[in-house]
């Protein structure tokens, strides 16, 4: 598996997420993932599974220092005490002295966004946090968060998906040296019944969703998660770095992009998309 260097980190390529996913369904699966070779774990402090995490890779086997760990701190973490005791309560649960990569979840909350930039760069200091980063945040707001940060921000992650274009994040994130982390790239199912995404699969022995996979990879400093509870659909996740797209499909994937192709948009913590 192939990394993406962004500000200074080395991210893996291809994550395993746990977004929506219950204790139960982390304690069946993530060990499995491992074992099949990922090294790169999301998860947050709204998704309420951040101790099942933290035993799954504590039994692993595997060293720490080989797993790249991402957690996210939620909006109502306001003022600077908060904020920070939110952290350790997460590295307690995740049974480590670090994660890698912490990240502001949403843009909106009570807390100034001065305020939480300044406590990231302080966990960073403190070697609680290795890198920083940010999520859903606009292109305005990311240039907002890289010049209230003495720290670099290694990454926005966004929803990315075939059907919703986000060229311009992609771009303002590389002026900065940021990368991309994409989630929901299996677009709440749509993607694996996409006909032309099957037809190219087709062509190269995969199916439609190890194509998307392929797709949010194959582009300049974007990292892609996966999530799956199904243990099977593991080996096919992970097997998207034997192939490559020509131009032509990439192009074809890139048309699939529409103006309403937004899935997650909550009004009380959105900003104002590109």
């Amino acid at each position: 598996m192939h990394t993406v260097s962004a500000n200074g980190a080395h991210i893996p390529a291809l994550g395993f997420g746990t977004f929506r996913m219950p204790d139960e369904d982390v304690q069946r699966v993530l060990p499995q993932a491992l074992k099949l070779g990922f090294r790169h774990v999301d998860t947050a402090q709204i998704y309420k599974n951040e101790a099942a995490v933290g035993d799954v890779l504590k039994s692993s086997g595997v060293p720490r220092d080989e797993i790249f760990l991402t957690t996210k701190v939620w909006v109502d973490r306001v003022g600077h005490d908060a904020f920070i005791a939110s952290v350790d309560e997460s590295l307690a649960k995740l049974k480590t002295d670090y994660v890698d990569l912490l990240l502001l979840h949403w843009p909106q909350s009570e807390m100034p966004l001065a305020d939480r930039m300044g406590a990231l760069n302080e966990l960073r200091e403190a070697g609680k946090v290795r890198d920083i980063g940010v999520s859903n945040f606009s292109t305005a707001l990311m240039a907002e968060a890289v010049s209230l940060s003495d720290a670099p921000v290694v990454t926005n992650q966004v929803e990315y998906h075939p059907y919703l274009d986000q060229t311009k994040v992609i771009e303002e994130a590389r002026k900065t040296g940021m990368s991309v982390t994409a989630y929901y790239l299996m677009a709440d199912g749509k993607v694996p019944q996409d006909e032309v995404l099957k037809d190219i699969g087709a062509k190269h022995g995969k199916s439609a969703a190890q194509v998307a996979l392929r797709w949010a990879v194959q582009q300049d400093d974007v990292i892609a998660l996966s999530k799956t509870a199904t243990e099977s659909r593991l080996q096919e996740n992970l097997h998207i770095f034997d192939f490559a797209l020509s131009e032509d499909e990439m192009a074809a994937i890139h048309a699939l992009a529409r103006p309403d192709g937004r899935i997650v948009n909550p009004g009380h913590l959105a900003p104002k998309w590109d």
